[in-house]
């Protein structure tokens, strides 16, 4: 049964045609559905640590004194700072709780707009210098904005115009093509591998993987937003990683957002 699953959504995945993402959504989450019949779908905001029970006990004891506090700390201040000319990070966003409504997709500049271009677009129309995305403010600032949006839901709606649906299609293609010396594709790990084990990590479920972010790893000993971890599994499978923000980038998260419609945002977190 689960093989046959595995079969249909790889053939929904690999159409030529344009699929409804609906009918995506509804193959994935069969999918995990069947292959981890005793967690629910929601469960699955918390990454892998939903399949691994051993790794979640040892996750839940990090958040009893979570690493990204003093990030989110920051980011407070930094997000109730004053601009030059006097307005702030307010008058862009009306309040910081409001990750889980990116990215979405803007008709008018055709593009995929995340959180991170969302608050460089902001400073530059005060005035201010945009930020590094990989510098410690704009982790800082996301992670606040993520904190506060905790308890929503992620709420993109389902790509319906033509631009919408080729940006979609484009994270899609992204996420089931294979790459690099190691020939893998992200589905490669997080559908047809997914629960195994990989070295010494459990493979997740790809739906969840953007409700938890921006993510303070032990490994990187710093906060570091989503797309820091779309170059790292880039160069894990030998292949050339895109620019952070980048327009391939900003579709696999556009993709990857959709698949979790309707979780809970439980961002930002700590990982391995």
């Amino acid at each position: 049964m689960m093989r046959c699953l595995l079969l249909i959504w790889v053939s929904v995945l690999s159409s030529a045609v344009f699929a409804e993402p609906a009918a995506d959504l509804e193959a994935l989450r069969g999918y995990y559905e069947s292959r981890f019949s005793a967690v629910p779908i929601e469960a699955h905001k918390d990454g892998v640590y939903a399949i691994d029970e051993q790794a979640r006990e040892q996750w839940l004891e990090l958040e009893e004194f979570p690493p990204y506090e003093l990030a989110v700390d920051d980011g407070a201040e930094l997000f109730g700072a004053p601009f030059e000319n006097g307005k702030s990070y307010t008058d862009c966003f009306g309040e910081a709780g409001v990750k889980h409504k990116f990215p979405y997709f803007d008709e008018g500049a055709e593009a995929v707009v995340t959180l991170e271009t969302a608050i460089n677009a902001c400073r530059a129309s005060h005035g201010e210098e945009t930020l590094a995305y990989d510098s410690e403010e704009m982790a800082s600032l996301v992670s606040y904005m993520a904190f506060e949006s905790r308890g929503n839901v992620v709420a993109l709606k389902e790509p319906s115009t033509a631009a919408e649906l080729a940006a979609y299609e484009s994270g899609k293609r992204f996420y089931q093509s294979r790459r690099g010396q190691l020939n893998f594709a992200c589905s490669s790990c997080h559908v047809q591998l997914v629960g195994n084990r990989l070295r010494a990590e459990v493979l997740s479920a790809s739906v969840g993987h953007v409700t938890h972010w921006p993510v303070y790893r032990l490994k990187w000993q710093e906060m570091g937003i989503l797309h820091r971890r779309f170059q790292e599994c880039n160069s894990q499978v030998g292949a050339e990683p895109f620019d952070l923000q980048s327009e391939p980038y900003r579709n696999l998260e556009y993709f990857l957002t959709y698949m979790s419609t309707g979780l809970e945002w439980n961002g930002p977190a700590s990982r391995k």
